[in-house]
């Protein structure tokens, strides 16, 4: 637990280093301090290539092509197809749920409207993200406690660390599959599809979505029986593919 708990601080740091020094360069080079894209971006990037390099270089996050030469394509076809399946259900239980706070509301605009925000949203942050919580923090917590608790906690510790409480619920429960998929693996490769998918499916929402207020009911035109048809039928892509990656999901021998 101790070492797993290094690891999320040694993230945070990062994050927090970044967020301390970055912006004061910023204005150095620039002449402002206002929260610009370019700014969010720049600080985005370098602490995330930050975080890659030190969980390698230190080999705190074990990276091997093994389990790629299975051929492990329909776990990655699979991951990607529940990610797909997971939206609408996720999007109506954080509905259901009383209104939480959206601390993040501004900068994440910023970054799911501009086409460069994809790049962290969409590339950078499913690397680095699986890397630290399913390759370094999971990979430790599985050495000492029985895996739905160590994959509980990971969720618990991924979800803290958005540091925004109106994406915790949906971040602990994107959680525990990712969790769930490195433990059947012992790779990060699925996590990251998975990863992939889910924030790439949110930018795209955003791009016809962009008012935070919006609701199910709404973008189905105010139909509350399309809203459960929408929900059912992603139960019906959703709870398939779990069972795919149920049975095609294994370690490398």
């Amino acid at each position: 637990m101790k070492k797993a708990l290094s690891y999320l601080f040694i993230f945070i740091g990062i994050q927090l280093l970044g967020g301390a020094a970055i912006p004061p360069i910023w204005y150095y080079a620039t002449g402002s301090l206002d929260k610009t894209m370019g700014l969010l971006l720049t600080m985005s990037v370098i602490t995330s290539i930050i975080t890659m390099a030190v969980f390698l270089y230190w080999h705190w996050t074990e990276v091997s092509p093994r389990w790629l030469r299975t051929r492990p394509w329909m776990v990655l076809f699979w991951s990607v197809i529940a990610a797909l399946g997971a939206l609408i259900p996720s999007i109506w239980m954080q509905e259901q749920m009383p209104e939480l706070p959206n601390l993040m509301q501004t900068e994440f605009g910023m970054m799911l409207s501009d086409r460069w925000g994809y790049l962290v949203i969409g590339l950078l942050a499913p690397f680095t993200e699986e890397m630290v919580f399913r390759g370094a923090i999971l990979r430790k917590l599985l050495d000492s406690y029985s895996p739905w608790k160590a994959i509980a906690l990971s969720a618990f510790f991924f979800s803290l660390i958005h540091m925004n409480p109106v994406q915790m619920p949906h971040a602990f429960l994107i959680g525990l599959l990712l969790g769930w998929m490195y433990w059947r693996t012992g790779s990060i490769l699925p996590g990251i599809a998975q990863h992939w998918a889910n924030n790439s499916a949110a930018y795209v929402i955003y791009t016809f979505y962009p008012d935070d207020d919006t609701k199910l009911v709404d973008v189905f035109k105010g139909s509350e029986t399309h809203v459960v048809l929408a929900l059912v039928f992603s139960l019906l892509i959703l709870l398939p593919a779990l069972y795919q990656l149920h049975v095609w999901m294994r370690r490398a021998e």
